[in-house]
């Protein structure tokens, strides 16, 4: 390696080290302050805090490397230019594209370290921290509840606690639970005053003793709308009530030693390719069960037309103009509540479908990512060698401003795309590249200005270029008058 290109490296990771130190601790800092208020003062020491963020943050280096990489190209460059040894480097024959080969050949190391890191560090990090948290929850059933916030945690209801007390968060108030259900299942809520979590004999349940409250039961299973309309609401008062919920699920992920791979995030980009396939086949499936009802409501016989041959002419029963007035009322109100009925079915489905849809995009968007925060690494280098080399300014001034403005452009394009892409607006694999399609032709463009010795930033230049717009639509000065 030539002294050159040492010197290069070498002076680009002086910054480099830096920021990744004080980006990885403003990204903490934002774990910690989402997180504290669901740990602090439920028992937990600082050691098992502490351990549980670390876990968490871990997370962040994907989005804090290509920021970094952006940061330090932008002073390192800016620097080289405002020391004018970016402009004894082309004197002395030394092409901007051969200063920045070095660099290149460096950053394109670290966005193959962050994909190994991303593919099977991270994973493994996240699946601790989840294990973690489910051990606190087994010996700490509080610990995951938010106060005034409903949770599905436990598997089956709905729950939500007005107040939280106690020195293990034991004491309960408000409690309301609802037991989740189809609308064509039984449905039950119960609405108590007071409550405590309890040890239970199995650890595998969660024994919640409830008091002063009442239980509301809708007994609407395996009977006709009619009946259902008829059907009284049954509520029972009771001064006290025990409650088991099974958390074995939850406790048994909670093995830090068992290799978990029924959630995606835990996995490598291979193993989630697989979970993909197996969820779409899954996906038909729920789709199927789905429609098949609503299908069978609209017409008994409608998934046998396409198989059943018939040489028997098909006629028109009758023609509803040609009824009475009465009988034909009592058509069109059949027909309404029949439209009615499968309107009713479909929105109930609608959101078990979004559900899926979303959750299909989640894996493959966490997939993609693996792969497409490296090439950000990539980009981020392109836009940023470019702009130190063009406004000639290092320092943490103005290189900062326009480094922090482009991430927040990435960011915010990051964030628009996943949106679209749970509603089920934008295709999964195209949302995960679009901030980098978006910022590539940018940082091609940026590298030729830079290569041409384009003077972008230069304000003589633009005020020059509407210097005659500004003096056709602007009135001359009072002295000018005279002259």
């Amino acid at each position: 390696m030539k002294k050159l290109d040492q010197y290069i490296i070498k002076t680009f990771f002086g910054p480099f080290l830096f920021i990744f130190s004080v980006l990885f601790f403003i990204f903490i800092v934002n774990i910690i302050w989402t997180q504290m208020g669901q740990l602090a003062g439920k028992g937990l020491t600082y050691w098992e805090i502490t351990k549980f963020l670390f876990y968490l943050g871990i997370s962040v280096v994907s989005m804090v490397l290509p920021l970094t990489i952006l940061l330090s190209s932008i002073m390192t460059f800016g620097d080289f230019g405002e020391r004018y040894e970016l402009a004894a480097m082309k004197a002395a024959g030394i092409s901007l594209v051969r200063v920045m080969m070095p660099l290149f050949i460096t950053v394109s190391i670290l966005a193959g370290i962050l994909f190994l890191f991303s593919n099977n560090v991270i994973p493994d990090f996240q699946r601790k921290a989840k294990n973690m948290m489910f051990n606190i929850i087994s010996s700490k059933p509080a610990i995951n509840f938010t106060p005034g916030v409903f949770i599905d945690q436990i598997s089956g209801y709905s729950v939500k606690f007005d107040k939280i007390q106690g020195e293990n968060g034991e004491k309960l108030e408000g409690v309301f639970l609802h037991k989740n259900a189809s609308t064509y299942d039984d449905q039950q809520t119960i609405i108590a005053k007071r409550g405590k979590f309890a040890p239970a004999v199995d650890r595998n349940y969660l024994k919640l003793i409830l008091y002063d409250g009442y239980v509301y039961t809708d007994n609407v299973s395996n009977k006709s709308y009619e009946e259902r309309l008829k059907q009284p609401n049954q509520s029972v008062k009771f001064d006290s009530l025990v409650n088991h919920f099974d958390i074995s699920e939850l406790i048994n992920k909670g093995i830090e030693n068992e290799k978990i791979t029924d959630d995606y995030r835990f996995q490598t980009y291979g193993e989630v390719a697989k979970t993909l396939e197996k969820n779409r086949k899954d996906n038909v499936t729920i789709m199927g069960s789905v429609s098949s009802p609503i299908i069978s409501q609209t017409n008994n016989y409608v998934q046998y037309i396409d198989k059943t041959k018939t040489k028997e002419k098909v006629t028109q029963p009758y023609k509803i103009d040609t009824l009475k007035k009465p009988k034909k009322l009592e058509v069109l109100w059949g027909a309404y509540n029949k439209i009615e009925s499968l309107k009713a079915a479909v929105m109930s489905n609608q959101g078990a479908i979004d559900d899926l849809v979303k959750q299909h995009n989640k894996i493959v968007i966490y997939q993609q990512r693996i792969i497409s925060y490296s090439f950000t690494c990539i980009i981020f280098f392109l836009i940023g060698a470019s702009l130190g080399s063009i406004i000639r300014k290092g320092g943490m001034g103005l290189p900062v401003i326009i480094a922090i403005v482009i991430f927040i452009i990435f960011y915010v394009l990051n964030l628009s795309v996943e949106n679209l892409s749970w509603k089920g607006s934008l295709n999964p694999y195209l949302a995960t590249w679009i901030p980098n399609i978006v910022l590539f032709p940018f940082s091609i463009w940026l590298t030729y200005k830079a290569l041409t010795d384009s003077q972008l930033f230069d304000i003589e230049k633009y005020r020059a270029l509407f210097k005659p717009f500004v003096e056709r639509f602007s009135k001359p000065k009072e002295h000018q008058r005279y002259q």
